[in-house]
């Protein structure tokens, strides 16, 4: 029978996206993996795999189309003996973007032709399990009891992916991860509606700024971080002269190398380490219990145009200096072209967000859920200091605020982490021990 291939949620917090350009045609054939549209996100511009075979019988969303629900249909694949005729009414209207949500499902009534692959099996209550000829055949071949293995594809269909991740008469996982995602709180409207905000300022000149995807998921969800985090701030300035030295030394003995280390590439590595030196904070907040890491993934707030990224640099505590400043260039870049795929900025436990490049001395950061913390970096700038002689002196200081959620983390815990955070900063030579 017709399936419907529905608009896939290709980022964490996606809920409805762009069909920005299709990339097959109807009538085209096509197969598991090869590629069937560009789907502008919350965050990126994605191409759209196949997870399946067959023909494309039928586009019901055109090219430009915005506010298409996740879920929602928006094309029809055929099977083998099938023709577009086959395909009901209800999918075209099911597709709409300005429905609240899709269809659901209807019950699917079996081929009036008979297929040369093997019979949909049933379970033991008599329902069909639905799976695509191919998924049949390699089950066949395989052994493979399919009452057994969970789809990964429309409406939990079984997909060729599925089956040949199973191991014969037992259950297989989808071929995409499985692992539910988190549900998202409801993010209560706060202030008065468009309307009356535009009534306050009839007469007046403005210029109404239509919000993007990214745009909406960013306000959705910093808005539910203050609303639902319970965020408590932990404050210290931090001597970078020692620093600062260390840094231009090694930039002399790296000129030749190309490479050449920014303040923030050891503030990345003296984060990565505190958190290894303190394990109980590297956690994060996961509903009705608390995750605890054991690598150091280090998220650090990226600055592009209409919106930001936090790109997750990984297991940084195990990666030099050089190779975590490599790293980064390549995630920023790649985040401000929008070119990032979504492993690339999903998960992490901790993030950094340095404003001091703009000149800002301090500011409090919003924690990115489920992250246990934040810093938030200010600038570097020239103060006077009481020595521990007792003179009076003047020094590189650089102010830090860390954002920590009590639910993850408490106060003597987050004085910990901070506290080693400031002494890898002020004595960054043990950061290369």
């Amino acid at each position: 029978m017709p399936t419907e291939i529905l608009m896939p949620a290709l980022s964490p917090t996606m809920e409805e996206g762009t069909l920005a350009k299709w990339l097959v045609k109807e009538g085209d054939s096509v197969a598991a993996g090869d590629l069937l549209a560009e789907i502008e996100t919350d965050k990126a511009t994605m191409e759209f795999e196949a997870v399946d075979e067959g023909v494309i019988g039928k586009l019901l969303v055109a090219e430009g189309t915005e506010g298409v629900k996740v879920n929602a249909p928006i094309a029809v694949l055929l099977e083998d003996g099938e023709s577009a005729d086959d395909i009901g009414s209800d999918s075209a209207s099911a597709a709409s973007p300005e429905q609240d949500a899709p269809k659901p499902e209807k019950s699917e009534k079996a081929p009036q032709k008979a297929a040369e692959v093997p019979a949909a099996p049933k379970t033991e209550a008599g329902e069909r399990i639905f799976a695509s000829p191919l998924a049949r055949r390699i089950a066949a071949d395989k052994g493979v009891d399919l009452s057994q293995v969970t789809g990964s594809g429309p409406h939990g269909r079984i997909v060729k992916a599925d089956v040949e991740a199973a191991s014969p008469g037992s259950s297989a996982q989808p071929a995409e991860s499985a692992a539910p995602k988190p549900a998202q709180g409801q993010v209560v409207s706060a202030g008065p509606s468009a309307s009356t905000v535009a009534a306050m300022y009839e007469g007046r000149e403005y210029t109404e700024i239509k919000l993007d995807g990214m745009r909406k998921t960013i306000a959705a969800r910093l808005t539910e971080a203050k609303q639902t985090v319970p965020h408590f701030y932990l404050r210290r300035d931090i001597r970078l002269d020692a620093l600062l030295k260390f840094r231009s030394e090694l930039n002399q003995q790296l000129e030749p190398r190309g490479v050449k280390l920014s303040v923030n590439d050891f503030i990345i590595k003296a984060c990565a380490l505190a958190l290894q030196s303190v394990p109980a904070a590297n956690a994060v907040w996961a509903g009705d219990r608390v995750l605890q890491m054991k690598a150091s993934d280090v998220a650090v707030a990226v600055a592009i145009e209409g919106g930001l990224f936090t790109p997750v640099l990984k297991d940084a505590e195990m990666k030099s200096l050089s190779a975590l400043s490599a790293e980064m260039k390549d995630l920023a870049g790649r985040a401000r072209d929008r070119k990032l795929a979504p492993n690339e900025y999903q998960g992490g436990s901790f993030a950094i967000s340095n404003l001091g490049m703009f000149g800002i001395d301090n500011f409090d950061a919003v924690i990115n859920p489920p992250h246990g913390a934040i810093l938030a970096v200010g600038a570097g700038v020239k103060k006077p200091v009481v020595g521990k002689d007792g003179e009076l002196a003047v020094a590189t200081v650089m102010s830090v605020t860390l954002s920590v959620d009590h639910r993850v983390i408490d106060g003597a815990l987050g004085a910990n982490l901070l506290n080693h955070i400031v002494d890898n900063l002020e004595n960054p030579m043990v950061m290369l021990a």
